[in-house]
């Protein structure tokens, strides 16, 4: 299998080496890295060529890098049901420079850029209908940003007076703690809380023995 995905990443890259920067191969799986500019194209290629045939498109998601200058990655997973195969695509952008919507070539993009740029705030350019699919309209930032704060922005609440539901900057009512929770196996105390009552096993078994 490794030799087969090296040979079709050693295919991909000769056949369209404008738009491919490398492939790497780890764990048995086929990454690719593309120019932005040439995604449509890439895409295009490898739904369409014969020794590809990647049919359908599972998903399109976001990885953030902040210590990066190009802090992004898109990552677009596709399957090939004819060779029973799968292969990653990856590109880099920041959250200035549009990524071009792939979804002429699988419409099935449409939620998932959708989502790409709700939770990490990455643009796609061309794209039918780009907003936001899980947060609500009103919500500020990009909450799978690394550096987006843990309690966000602003607090949303029903109110009574008001008859509507409102936004207000978020007020904690305690200062906010870090806890280092313990496995249960690293945490658990000799004793259990109401076990002391049992006394030592090693105590217990000396009289259970003398009472004989």
């Amino acid at each position: 299998m490794d030799l087969a995905l090296k040979d079709l990443g050693e295919y991909i890259t000769g056949h369209i080496p404008e738009d491919v920067t490398g492939y790497d191969l780890q764990l048995g799986e086929l990454s690719i890295t593309v120019r932005p500019e040439s995604i449509v194209r890439v895409l295009t290629f490898l739904r369409d060529d014969v020794n590809c045939r990647f049919k359908q498109l599972m998903d399109v998601c976001g990885v953030d890098y902040p210590e990066r200058e190009l802090r992004f990655d898109v990552v677009y997973n596709l399957l090939s049901l004819t060779n029973n195969s799968r292969i990653r695509v990856k590109l880099e952008t920041d959250e200035d420079t549009p990524v071009p919507t792939v979804t002429e070539v699988f419409s099935c993009a449409n939620w998932w850029e959708r989502e790409a740029w709700d939770l990490y705030g990455i643009y796609f350019s061309s794209h039918p209908d780009l907003r936001r699919i899980l947060t609500d309209y009103g919500f500020e930032g990009h909450p799978l940003r690394k550096d987006f704060p843990l309690s966000g922005f602003k607090e949303i609440r029903y109110d009574d007076e008001l008859k509507r539901v409102v936004y207000e900057p978020v007020k904690l009512t305690q200062e906010f703690r870090s806890f280092d929770f313990l496995s249960p196996w690293e945490g658990v105390q000799p004793v259990l809380p109401g076990d002391e009552k049992a006394g030592d096993p090693e105590d217990n078994a000396a009289e259970t023995e003398g009472d004989g």
